[in-house]
């Protein structure tokens, strides 16, 4: 990496995850995509009640829930199968339109999940006050606005309604953009997760147990039980 655009990273990043970022691109490069560097924040996200929602609800961008045989559903930017397995393991999805046209979606999952990105699966320890959120989308052209408010305030409208109290997710900690979005709604950080993937090998370094963990194969994943922090 060109030492400008090192520079970049580490002033964006900071030291440690901008010298692991360009370690990463690196890495990629010279093994013709074959190995990766991927570094996770865990965070929990309080849940606030529904009453303080941040927008009032809009007819020309309207939020809903929808099931997969939603016409919305086929302009979602994942590939097909990646939408069905969400909805075959129970996944609820809020998606929002704008213009006509689909702008955002945000998923939620109960009890656990399965990466997608890594070999890796996420517990969660007390289920009944717990959900599990990802792939926050926004359309490019709808980010400036008020789309990635509204459909939180339908996420918490609905998880509210469940008696859940925390949401956890995990972030790119190459991905300040995703960092600050998620700043602004009070997140916790809990603990980083690191992955090392090396073809088949994959090495895991967690600031949780097991701490450690070498892969070989899809059978074996590393196991992370995610708590309510302490103090909620």
């Amino acid at each position: 990496m060109p030492v400008a655009k090192l520079s970049t990273s580490i002033e964006k990043l900071g030291w440690g995850n901008g010298l692991l970022y360009a370690f990463g691109r690196a890495l990629q490069r010279a093994s013709g995509g074959r190995a990766r560097l991927i570094r996770y924040v865990l965070v929990a996200q309080p849940v606030p009640p529904a009453a303080q929602a941040q927008c009032r609800p809009s007819a020309k961008n309207p939020v809903r829930a929808v099931l997969s045989d939603d016409p919305l559903v086929q302009q979602f930017p994942r590939a097909k199968s990646v939408v069905t397995r969400r909805f075959r393991t129970g996944s609820t999805c809020f998606a929002t339109e704008s213009k006509g046209g689909f702008s955002g979606f945000l998923w939620l999952a109960r009890d656990a999940y399965e990466e997608d990105e890594v070999r890796c699966r996420y517990e969660l320890a007390q289920p009944d006050c717990s959900a599990w959120d990802f792939d926050v989308y926004v359309e490019p052209e709808y980010r400036i606005g008020r789309t990635f408010a509204r459909l939180w305030d339908a996420a918490n409208s609905h998880l509210d309604g469940q008696g859940v109290r925390w949401s956890f997710s995990r972030i790119s900690t190459f991905n300040p953009a995703s960092l600050s979005s998620h700043s602004r709604l009070g997140v916790r950080k809990l603990y980083t997760a690191t992955f090392l993937c090396l073809g088949k090998l994959q090495v895991a370094v967690i600031g949780a147990p097991p701490f450690v963990h070498f892969s070989l194969s899809p059978a074996s994943r590393p196991v992370l039980r995610l708590h309510p922090p302490a103090d909620g």
